[in-house]
């Protein structure tokens, strides 16, 4: 936490500097809503006029009221007509409070929204190696966790600031001509606290970044302890009270720098404070001092100390205003850093390639993912050809999901190329690649939605499509549960919502399956271990019914069964990233090498 020690002697600089996002800000409410943006203006400016004009009604009042009662020829109407005037005036202060808290709460709810689909908008153009850094998932839970209300707060206290600046404008017009000294006591007294206020702004901002990742481990251990798919380990391991435990040590943690940060912020607060209320009582007893002297009259000394209270009460706002832009100002840095994350381009712009019979190709491939220490995959290099399938065998780690992720551009080659149909992957459009390769990792997703939707999913562009669903069902043999279900297609799967249906995981890697067949164009199937929770049979029916429907496709297989791994067309072993043998399962067996060692050793179990 070292950056809570900064010196304070760059306060100033740091301060003017932090305020470079308040125009950004300015321009998403105005973008968001004009019509509520002027509004709030306007209903802003009213209600920063309208409060001086009540304070010099009141002194004619009290003047009106003293000249009554000391002359006969002085009409009391004229002062009821003021009372009347005031009320007035009193009623329009209440309409735009009201017509502020409106808007404001409209904006809130638009704003929230707007930048809610900003931060996920962003995340769609992410690459999947951001979700992998544990940095960038800081930076996301900073961005969501504050930036969504920052900006109507930064525009809120602008417009406050205005409001409070135009009144203390209007005040200090009036108080000038009482003596100017009173206009510099009013604004001066009111520094220090200011000062005070934005230092400890920084430390707030400063801690909240530093504990960043302390916050999302309490919200990983909320999930672990509150969610269906953990609450059965929890239960059964009697994990509960350890995870509840270390929820609380890190709330412990929390609440010490916090309980440090609120009592070192309050008790200054309150020391500088005092000199406000110093400054509003010698300035209370200079204007009845002047008042008994007959240097102004009974209502003007009620109004100048109306007026001075007001004041001092504007000053503050504004002060604590600027303060709250400053610290609005550190959180939405937060926001535009996470939206400013480099996006990495995708270049091409290909469809198709000049040479489809070449099929897929991996030419010295190696790869290492960020911040690793050695390589995930080492000089791969292999191909497969139209109607041919493969498989890939190696024991967990080894580098098999990895080289399905270079595949579909998750990640690039750190060295070598991947070609399909002859031409790059490079060069190719990321959509139509994408389009062109139907995958089902090992953890598909199980998704909240209805039978249909979860079918759907693996072809977004005919995610509707029932008939589609049905073909796709029939394809991954997920039709016949599915239509035993009373609502069929319409479902819905899960347990988070009210009805919802929880599948087996064999019933799950069906769905899975069927929504790889969902893109009935692509030429490229990849199934990453997707029938590991079912049993041999069942998973040999599956790849049988598989192989039946892909012909003329490239399939590439990921299994630990060789019951099912022997049935490819040639079948690759890695290693440690690197590929150690390849060919058919009966010279793999003759080669007497570590496919043959892994078959035994599996052929055994069933002995």
């Amino acid at each position: 936490m070292a950056d809570e020690q900064e010196p304070t002697v760059g306060l100033p600089k740091r301060f003017l500097g932090v305020f470079q996002y308040s125009r950004r800000a300015l321009a998403l409410v105005w973008t968001t809503s004009r019509g509520l943006t002027v509004a709030l203006a306007l209903l802003t400016l009213v209600a920063g006029v309208l409060p001086a004009v009540i304070a010099y009604i009141g002194q004619l009042i009290v003047d009106g009221v003293v000249a009554a009662m000391t002359s006969t020829e002085h009409d009391p109407r004229r002062v009821l007509w003021l009372i009347v005037l005031e009320a007035f005036v009193v009623i329009l202060v209440a309409a735009s409070q009201r017509g502020l808290s409106v808007s404001q709460s409209l904006l809130r709810a638009l704003l929230g929204q707007r930048v809610n689909v900003m931060i996920l908008e962003k995340a769609l153009t992410l690459q999947l190696a951001n979700f992998e850094d544990s940095e960038f998932y800081d930076k996301l839970t900073q961005a969501r966790r504050e930036a969504s209300s920052r900006p109507l707060s930064l525009v809120n206290r602008t417009f406050g600031l205005v409001q409070n600046a135009i009144s203390l404008t209007s005040y200090a017009v009036l108080l000038f001509a009482f003596s100017p000294w009173a206009v510099v006591i009013l604004i001066g007294a009111g520094l220090p606290s200011f000062f005070a206020e934005a230092k400890f702004s920084g430390d707030a901002f400063r801690l909240f970044r530093w504990r960043s990742p302390e916050t999302r481990m309490q919200m990983y251990l909320e999930t672990v302890i509150a969610r269906e798919d953990g609450v059965k380990e929890v239960k059964l391991f009697q994990l509960g009270p350890r995870l509840l435990q270390r929820y609380r040590d890190i709330f412990e943690k929390l609440f010490v720098e916090d309980r440090r940060l609120t009592l070192r912020r309050d008790t200054w607060g309150f020391v500088l404070g005092l000199l406000s209320t110093a400054a509003f009582y010698g300035a209370y007893a200079w204007i009845v001092i002047t008042t008994i002297n007959g240097g102004i009259t009974l209502g003007a000394m009620t109004m100048y100390l109306v007026l001075f209270r007001q004041g001092q009460a504007a000053v503050a706002a504004s002060l604590s205003a600027i303060s709250g832009m400053y610290e609005d100002n550190l959180y939405l840095s937060n926001l535009y850093d996470y939206l400013g994350q480099a996006v990495t381009p995708h270049h091409g712009e290909a469809k198709h390639g000049p040479h489809p019979e070449q099929g897929l190709e991996f030419r010295h491939v190696s790869f290492y993912y960020p911040g690793a220490s050695g390589n995930a995959l080492t000089d791969v290099s292999f191909q497969i050809s139209p109607g041919e399938s493969l498989a890939l065998v190696g024991e967990n780690g080894s580098g098999k999901t990895t080289l399905i992720k270079l595949l579909t551009k998750l990640y690039n080659p750190t060295d070598g190329k991947i070609l399909l149909d002859g031409l790059d992957l490079k060069q190719w459009d990321v959509e139509a690649l994408r389009q062109r390769i139907g995958v089902i990792f090992q953890d598909f997703g199980r998704y909240q939605f209805s039978v249909g939707e979860n079918i759907g999913a693996g072809d977004v562009r005919h995610i509707d499509d029932a008939e589609r669903w049905a073909k796709a069902a029939k394809t991954g043999m997920a039709a016949p549960f599915i239509e035993d279900m009373p609502e069929g297609y319409e479902t819905q799967l899960g347990r988070w919502f009210k009805g919802g249906r929880e599948l087996s995981g064999g019933q799950w890697q069906k769905i899975a399956l069927s929504r790889a067949f969902m893109r009935t164009d692509a030429d490229i199937l990849v199934l990453d271990e997707p029938t590991a929770a079912m049993d041999a049979a069942s998973e040999a029916a599956i790849f049988d019914h598989f192989q039946s429907e892909s012909h003329n496709k490239m399939t590439i297989l990921i299994s630990h069964r060789f019951s099912t791994v022997r049935a490819a067309d040639r079948i690759i072993v890695i290693h440690d990233g690197e590929i150690t043998e390849q060919g058919n399962h009966e010279s793999l067996l003759a080669e007497n090498g570590q496919y043959a060692h892994l078959f035994r050793l599996q052929a055994k179990g069933y002995q």
